[in-house]
């Protein structure tokens, strides 16, 4: 591994790279509540009846997990877009509250 903030971030806290994938496709993945969210967005936008429909301020998740690829190049220290670095970071948070450790932030990984 290369010798990226990231990769010693997960050398340090002993997080496998597979278990991230795994924990960002169990948080990503679109649930029912976020297609009833997303369509009360569609409806809303859609005009007509303008009263009729309650603005939704909710936000659904965003249905795409980080991929095998898009940790590697984290681990390389090659640049990332600024979503792919949120779900990376949401999918070590959720792993380190599993192991009832503190979170980190984003600056701390990449």
């Amino acid at each position: 591994m290369a010798d990226s903030k990231f990769a010693k971030l997960l050398a340090d806290k002993k997080i496998d790279a597979r278990r991230l994938v795994a924990a960002s496709h169990k948080l990503e993945t679109l649930k029912h509540e976020d297609r009833v969210i997303k369509l009360g967005k569609r409806k809303a936008k859609g005009g007509g009846e303008e009263g009729s429909a309650p603005k939704e301020t909710r936000k659904p998740r965003s249905g795409r997990p980080v991929t095998q690829r898009a940790i590697e190049a984290a681990l390389k220290g090659s640049p990332l877009p600024g979503p792919t670095k949120s779900r990376i970071l949401r999918a070590v948070n959720a792993i380190l509250a599993q192991k009832k450790q503190e979170p980190v932030d984003l600056r701390a990984l990449f």
